[in-house]
């Protein structure tokens, strides 16, 4: 029979009384957390065997979609939600002995962004009166990291996660295009931890689907799109180019599935790059949900840039630019750039 350790024994934080832990964590890691949330850090923590005074997941406060009323409206509730860090991510891929690195962000062109913000000021009677003003920030397109795995029999495989801005940052609200706090002063930071993120649930998958908190912090988390186990947060994005492998002998290309992360041998000798597929035809129109405002903004910006109108668009993809189905957003940057 296997030995077990106590938990208790292999971490020494659940050593200490359950009450006086939950005490220490809410003056320190997690201040003004109420300690039911505390709890239930110290449940994710025991049962992923974690040593919850490393804080290797977060308290996120986030509005939770429940369901619907009698109307057919959205119901709202606020919620804290445990989940996991970036910092928890990169443990993990240190303690498996198979992380073989990952690199610096490469970030895309500057894009600016105007918006409408609101806020708070006091009158001359000494009330708070809310107010609007226009606002422009700039922010990359794009962010792309790549990180190294040591495979079995000893070649380095490389996953590559391509992000774009418009599709990742959080708003203020759910009834506002405007980017919250963080992401207005940390454009570039907060994008780079979501694209490390998604590369490194693809080069790890056995670590779990699950969004970190620094991507989902100030979004709504609607439990009906809630990715399960195995899939990832959004649709395969073309412009994550295929893992390519580096052999000490050659063993042939190493591609990964880009909904789980699964690890596929190709065929020996086959050929890798890093460039985003090439294109060619008129998509068809494709029904379904369209694409975020954001995207859609990103997209047009990227067109005026390359002197591309609405009406190249539309005779291209045969559909208008403001009713772009997010099933075609890729195939549609890469036209854009080219």
């Amino acid at each position: 029979m296997d030995h077990i350790i106590p938990i208790e024994r292999q971490i020494p934080a659940f050593a200490l009384p359950e009450d006086q832990l939950i005490k220490t964590l809410g003056a320190s890691l997690y201040p003004g957390a109420n300690q039911d949330s505390i709890k239930l850090v110290l449940g994710y923590c025991r049962a992923q065997r974690l040593d919850p005074m490393q804080k290797p997941v977060h308290i996120v406060p986030m509005k939770v979609k429940v369901g619907k009323n009698d109307k057919g409206k959205d119901l709202y509730a606020d919620r804290d939600v445990v989940m996991p860090g970036i910092g928890l991510y990169r443990s993990q891929a240190s303690r498996s002995n198979a992380h073989a690195g990952t690199s610096e962000p490469e970030f895309g062109p500057p894009v600016e962004f105007k918006f409408t913000e609101e806020f708070w000021e006091e009158s001359e009677r000494g009330e708070r009166v809310k107010k609007k003003r226009e606002k422009t920030i700039t922010h990359p397109e794009w962010c792309k990291i790549t990180v190294k795995r040591r495979l079995p029999d000893g070649s380095i495989a490389e996953f590559t996660a391509f992000e774009f801005w418009s599709e990742n940052y959080a708003t203020a609200s759910r009834y506002t295009d405007a980017p919250n706090a963080m992401w207005q002063r940390r454009g570039y930071g907060q994008l780079a931890k979501c694209a490390e993120a998604q590369a490194l649930r693809k080069a790890f998958p056995e670590f779990g689907a699950a969004p970190t908190a620094e991507e989902m912090e100030g979004k709504t988390f609607d439990l009906d799109d809630a990715p399960t186990a195995g899939a990832t947060e959004r649709p395969a994005n073309e412009f994550m180019p295929a893992a390519k492998q580096e052999t000490p002998k050659p063993t042939g290309a190493i591609d990964v599935d880009p909904d789980t992360g699964e690890v596929q041998q190709g065929t020996a000798g086959a050929p890798t790059t890093d460039a985003p597929p090439a294109t060619s035809g008129k998509a068809p129109a494709t029904d379904g949900e369209v694409a975020s405002a954001g995207m859609i903004a990103t997209l047009r910006k990227t067109m005026e840039r390359k002197g591309k109108s609405e009406n190249d668009f539309a005779e291209r993809f045969g559909v208008s630019l403001d009713q772009m189905p997010n099933a075609i957003r890729n195939e549609a940057m890469a036209w854009a750039r080219a």
